[in-house]
């Protein structure tokens, strides 16, 4: 089978906006989520800002029963079951009701890690030889799987129910693995997305490593900077992005609201070989995903009219917008609109391609281009690459037709989506 695939339903869990009207509002008008952190002050990290969701108990009490909630500290399965509940609400679509699976639905959500708050409390107990009171939600909170498992079982579904892990191309990955699994006719309907857990726990390893900013403690909104000749590193983030994905003919059946169109896109490796290792990208690979997914989406370069980069805020920005122009075979003058969410939520490690994809849709569907903020002064080895006006630093509102999506993730993987108008 050879089955259309579109997107008609959205959630969101983002530093900047945990509803899709708040968090539309918020990319429009380049407001940012990225805040001060004293827990992490306290504990005497070097960067003390990052982008969490601003999530109420009363918020999440809608979405879980009061057992679920007793002990429940992963916040990446409260982040991921809100993003991925409200998409599927947004779809127009139910819970299975009944004692039968839906059969035609299901889900790839994907997760870095899961409960690490949970792991410390358990390895506590186990140290203080207290096993017995570890409790039964130890493990759904800690395994990989545990996201996917309760979305799935809020919603019943009967068809695949996976957890992907791919580091930061974690949700852009879910998205095509999604759109993969209804193409070729084994579902009708699945809801993709991924999800990130907060805190110093998830935080930490990154901060040792030295790639987050230490120079805006004292000003959290300019501290995310991709593209910026004063870019210093990356601020973390965290929060979840979710969609749902069904064949045209199943929206059209139903009568849904169609946000895009997914028309292809691909996922590769460059093997930590040649320039690329655990932590860089491959450019002859990141450039073979890039012209790999235009040919998968039956389109040509000069097609796309905005990216939607992935632009951590660290000295391998420039080198992405090479690898774009290289492979797009694009000049200075007609290198398409790019833009990074990142200024304004940090780099939210496996829900960054989610929630990046959630605002590439919205982009489509409203017909507007996001700004870059904090970029004020653009590198020079990236102006050197291409013009200015290609990253819009204020909203630009126009009909845009195709965007391509990518992520970059540790290990040396790459995804990269491409997206239509519908």
């Amino acid at each position: 089978m050879n089955n259309r695939v579109v997107i008609t339903g959205l959630g969101i869990c983002a530093p900047n906006g945990t509803t899709i009207s708040d968090f539309t509002d918020s990319i429009k008008n380049g407001i940012s989520g990225i805040t001060h952190q004293p827990d992490l002050e306290a504990l005497g990290f070097s960067c003390q800002i990052a982008g969490k969701p601003p999530i109420s108990e009363e918020r999440i009490a809608q979405y879980f029963t009061p057992l679920e909630l007793r002990n429940l500290n992963s916040t990446g399965i409260i982040y991921g079951v809100i993003a991925g509940l409200d998409a599927w609400k947004d779809a127009g679509l139910e819970r299975s009701s009944d004692d039968s699976p839906d059969w035609d639905s299901g889900t790839i959500f994907g997760t870095g890690t899961s409960g690490i708050d949970k792991f410390r409390w358990a390895i506590n107990k186990i140290d203080d030889m207290e096993i017995r009171k570890l409790g039964s939600s130890v493990v759904i909170q800690t395994m990989a799987s545990g996201v996917s498992a309760f979305i799935s079982g809020k919603l019943g579904f009967g068809n695949q129910v996976s957890t992907n892990s791919s580091a930061c191309a974690t949700g852009a990955e879910s998205l095509l693995l999604a759109y993969e699994r209804i193409k070729s006719g084994q579902a009708k309907r699945m809801l993709a997305g991924s999800t990130s857990d907060s805190g110093p726990y998830i935080w930490g390893g990154f901060d040792a490593m030295k790639v987050c900013t230490f120079k805006h403690n004292n000003e959290p909104e300019k501290g995310s900077r991709p593209m910026s000749l004063t870019a210093s590193g990356f601020v973390p983030g965290s929060g979840a992005g979710a969609f749902v994905l069904e064949s045209l003919d199943s929206a059209l059946a139903r009568n849904a609201k169609i946000y895009a169109e997914v028309l292809g896109g691909h996922l590769n490796s460059g093997g930590q070989r040649g320039l690329g290792t655990m932590t860089a990208p491959n450019p002859v690979s990141v450039q073979r995903c890039i012209q790999q997914a235009l040919e998968n989406a039956n389109i040509k370069a000069s097609e796309i009219d905005v990216i939607n980069g992935h632009l951590t805020a660290t000295t391998k920005d420039a080198l992405e917008i090479e690898n774009w122009k290289i492979a797009l075979g694009s000049t200075a003058e007609n290198f398409p609109y790019i833009n990074s969410l990142k200024g304004m939520i940090g780099h939210c490690i496996s829900a960054a391609g989610s929630i990046e994809c959630v605002a590439s849709v919205l982009e489509l569907e409203h017909g507007f281009i996001f700004p870059n903020i904090n970029c004020e002064d653009l590198n020079p080895e990236i102006t050197a690459l291409i013009n200015e006006n290609r990253i819009p630093q204020t909203l630009i509102e126009k009909k845009i037709d195709i965007l391509a999506k990518a992520s970059f993730g540790f290990g040396d993987i790459n995804v990269c989506v491409i997206l239509k108008k519908i």
